[in-house]
């Protein structure tokens, strides 16, 4: 078995701004995708929405052996992390169609397998 990370970047600021409607659209999505993972074979092991990127601490080496904190993201991009899986799969080629059937109904997908011992 291998485990996966999957990211869900987004434009923050855009999605904050979706009607209502789109919202639930995108709940149902990953309520299918829930359970395409679990008809699959797949296991969510932690899965969850992160709070927006503006409330984040960002740590970081101050260049003189210390550590400089700030809050806000390390980035400033138009697409934050907003989301992830972790998600644990013997069968990386079915997880990927799987990931690829949530990402045609709008969602940005990063799919990454963690190192292995």
């Amino acid at each position: 078995m291998s485990r996966y990370l999957m990211l869900l970047p987004a434009p923050e600021e855009e999605w904050a701004q979706l009607p209502a409607e789109d919202h639930a659209k995108g709940a149902e999505a990953h309520r299918l995708f829930n359970q395409r993972l679990g008809a699959g074979g797949h296991r969510v092991i932690v899965a969850g929405p992160l709070t927006p990127s503006a409330e984040a601490i960002s740590m970081r080496p101050d260049g003189s052996g210390g550590t400089l904190i700030t809050d806000g993201p390390f980035t400033e991009s138009r697409e934050q992390i907003v989301g992830f899986y972790l998600i644990e799969s013997a069968d990386e080629v079915g997880l990927r169609e799987i990931c690829a059937g949530l990402a045609s109904t709008g969602d940005l997908i990063e799919l990454r397998r963690l190192v292995e011992d």
